[in-house]
């Protein structure tokens, strides 16, 4: 699975949030952060925010909810 995660938020804080929202096992996560494009309008230009993107692997026998309510 993957989520749009806070820039500062670590791989255990990033673990202990998706444990908690959604009541399942983490095995392991893995994160990369996104630079921002650069995006013109006309003679303007200017860059998207950079963003960061984790990677959640569950343990095995686990799955996610078919909804997710936040």
């Amino acid at each position: 699975m993957c989520f749009e995660v806070a820039m500062d938020a670590n791989k255990t804080q990033i673990r202990s949030a998706i444990q908690s929202l959604f009541k399942i096992k983490v095995e392991d996560v893995r994160t990369t952060t996104t630079a921002g494009k650069l995006r013109r309008r006309g003679k303007y230009a200017g860059y998207r925010s950079d963003w960061k993107k984790a990677y959640v692997k569950l343990k095995a026998g686990q799955k996610m909810p078919e909804y997710a309510e936040i």
